[in-house]
């Protein structure tokens, strides 16, 4: 079993507002149900969640590379109109990462600032990205005001860091990262254990021997029982006609995707 990985000393420079793996989670109270929610998502422009106080919404700091509304390209939300929340910094090196502009940069907002942005948009459903988002000491906070906002929240996370103490309204999207990727060893096998039904695992993969390697794991940790499992083919180096062949060969229980959202607009940034 590989162990967590130490902190990556680049962090510091990418994430001003510091980098923590062990950051306190704000536990919140269950929202209040009414008989018509069922059919309306109460959104709140102010953004301050029961687990986060008025004063500390407005001095708790995030460093932002952008916000925009989108379709969800992956996961079982794909085509869902979506606010997508992408945070600056990552510690990781994946060899194909598609995001490499939100590894340096960004602005400093508050969380205040932040959720009066996204609920500008008026769409229920959010995805905090990254870079990697649980770098950053800001993301457990705002994963809780987002959820007390009464959003619809996934997280899409590298698998390299503690996802346990994210709020469990959250659909966690935890990446395992194959052989290819040149960060197999970053995986942080004990997320395992704290995933449910509500989350989902995915594998990005880029050539045949990912694809054993990947089947291989899902068989021996049985996570088709644990929560639903994404295969993605990376973008110009496996087709996925391929990768649907082998996953139909092998009669794997997953999901394969292909990103939505590059097969409408490409590799545009904010898309």
């Amino acid at each position: 079993m590989l162990h967590p990985p130490e902190a990556d000393p680049a962090c510091a420079h990418e994430h001003p507002e510091g980098c923590e793996e062990g950051a306190t989670p704000l536990h919140s109270a269950n929202r209040d149900s009414k008989a018509n929610e069922s059919s309306t998502v109460t959104l709140h422009p102010q953004g301050v969640g029961r687990g986060c106080k008025a004063d500390e919404s407005a001095t708790t700091t995030l460093r932002l590379t952008e916000v925009f509304l989108s379709l969800q390209g992956e996961t079982q939300r794909a085509g869902l109109p979506t606010v997508f929340i992408r945070l600056t910094g990552c510690p990781l090196r994946c060899r194909w990462c598609d995001t490499t502009y939100s590894f340096q940069g960004g602005e400093t907002v508050t969380l205040t600032s932040l959720m009066a942005r996204v609920a500008e948009y008026g769409v229920p459903t959010v995805c905090v990205t990254g870079g990697e988002p649980l770098a950053q000491k800001g993301c457990l906070p705002l994963l809780s005001a987002l959820c007390d906002a009464g959003y619809s929240v996934s997280l899409e996370t590298s698998g390299a860091l503690d996802v346990s103490m994210v709020d469990p309204r959250v659909s966690r999207i935890v990446d395992i990262k194959p052989p290819d990727s040149g960060e197999e060893p970053r995986n942080r096998w004990e997320n395992l254990a704290h995933l449910n039904a509500h989350d989902e695992i995915k594998f990005v993969l880029a050539s045949r021997s990912d694809y054993e390697w990947a089947r291989e794991v899902v068989r021996a940790q049985g996570l088709d029982q644990v929560c639903p499992i994404l295969f993605s083919p990376v973008q110009g180096e496996l087709p996925p006609a391929q990768l649907a062949d082998w996953i139909l060969a092998d009669r794997m229980p997953v999901r394969m995707q292909v990103q939505l959202h590059k097969v409408l607009w490409g590799n545009a940034p904010g898309k």
